[in-house]
């Protein structure tokens, strides 16, 4: 049966989606693992490609209908493989999460030992927690960041490494805020005759622009999502050697997963063309500066930033010394109601619970992609710090609120 001619939107759902347009456009967005992608990009996720199944891979499917759809999937290969210049790569993870696990599928054996950073301390659930599935079906070691200096010491790494020796080290984290050179890791690994996988999800779009160095050079295998720094729709992917090219997209499909989502993977497309350009360069060096401003700002205004500041898109905040009551759980509520979006993360030893810590997280892809700078960072502290001091007086919140309502309108997601 056709759809309706008299077929209208639905309502109650396009109300709640202006609505979450609103709270995106009108507020800072200052979560290290969001972004705002391109018109485009948005395009190609809600294009007809949606209707599409595709189990396989270009020239390899199991449906007909297909010639279209490969020769989209095709182009998303080639681009990322040119933008990171990797051997093989695997558009098709769902997601970042499903990407790590069709690795260690491909690479590794229930049971087996891997080392990778502690959740903690920085670290993903994917790398070894015992409530995800990476902790259930391998025997995950953690290492942990140097108790002075809050930084990665490959010294110790590569104690538990000659101590445990693993099969696979995982480098990359989710709430690290320095630079991660890829080598000593390689070094690491090849002592003790392990796999190296580096995980940058976060950093993808800091590698891609030249502001981090790459990985794709020392590592076995790559993974990062596509949404974060990279700027695209929300997904995963995976790069290689040749070496290990087959096993990963067997762990992919038929392991991991069925149809992949062909409207993502062109989106996928549209994003590595982006990043392509030179003047994605130019915005992924301006998140970097813009981290390091808002961190100096920070510091200047009595917080502590873990590890002494940023090399990177985000920086983790110690609440204590500005306020030892203020939890973290405590400040991304009040910030939210400012307009102000970011979220609680455990500092390092951090005496408090995973779900109310010392701490906050706080990045700076969206409102770069906004065009905001330096100066703007400086305001946004002010902001951060007129709101948690005044955290109990609506009056002051709800100021703060119209002050960045006003900054947003000065630098538009979306002209």
């Amino acid at each position: 049966m056709p759809f309706p001619s008299d077929s209208k939107p639905d309502s109650q759902v396009e109300a709640l989606i202006e609505k979450e347009r609103t709270r995106q456009t009108t507020g800072l967005q200052l979560i290290a693992s969001e972004n705002f992608t391109s018109p485009a990009v948005m395009r190609a996720t809600g294009s007809v490609l949606t209707n599409k199944y595709s189990e396989g891979y270009p020239g390899k499917r199991y449906y007909g209908g297909n010639a279209v759809v490969d020769e989209i999937e095709a182009i998303a290969i080639d681009r990322v493989k040119q933008l990171f210049g990797a051997d093989h790569a695997n558009v098709q993870p769902h997601s970042g999460a499903s990407a790590n696990m069709a690795v260690y599928q491909a690479m590794l054996k229930p049971g087996d030992v891997v080392l990778g950073l502690s959740l903690d301390h920085g670290g993903h659930l994917t790398h070894g927690s015992p409530v995800n599935a990476s902790g259930i079906f391998y025997d995950f070691r953690s290492y942990k960041v140097g108790v002075n200096d809050e930084r990665i010491d490959f010294d110790e790494v590569r104690r538990l490494a000659h101590e445990h020796r693993p099969r696979m080290i995982v480098a990359g984290t989710t709430s690290y805020p320095r630079r991660i050179e890829p080598e000593p890791f390689k070094k690491i690994a090849d002592e003790v005759g392990a796999y190296m996988m580096f995980d940058i999800a976060h950093l993808a779009g800091l590698v891609a622009g030249g502001a981090h160095p790459n990985p794709v050079p020392f590592a076995d295998v790559v993974t990062f999502t596509t949404h974060k720094t990279l700027r695209g729709p929300r997904g995963g992917c995976i790069l290689s050697t040749k070496q290990h090219a087959q096993a990963i997209d067997k762990a992919v499909f038929p392991g991991q997963q069925g149809g992949p989502l062909e409207h993502a993977v062109a989106a996928k497309a549209v994003a590595f063309l982006e990043a392509l350009q030179p003047e994605f360069r130019e915005y992924a060096h301006q998140i970097v500066k813009n981290a390091a401003a808002l961190a100096e700002a920070l510091a200047m205004r009595g917080f502590r930033l873990v590890s002494g500041g940023t090399d990177t898109h985000m920086m983790v905040v110690d609440l204590r010394p500005f306020d030892a009551e203020l939890t973290g759980k405590e400040a991304q509520a009040v910030l939210d109601t400012a307009g102000i979006t970011l979220n609680k993360n455990t500092v390092p030893n951090d005496p408090r619970s995973p779900f109310v810590t010392s701490g906050v997280r706080i990045g700076t892809p969206s409102v770069t992609t906004q065009g905001m700078r330096e100066g703007e960072m400086s305001t946004i502290a002010d902001f951060i710090v007129t709101t948690l001091k005044g955290r109990n007086d609506p009056a002051i919140i709800a100021e703060v609120r119209a002050k960045v309502a006003a900054l947003c309108a000065a630098f538009p997601a979306y002209r």
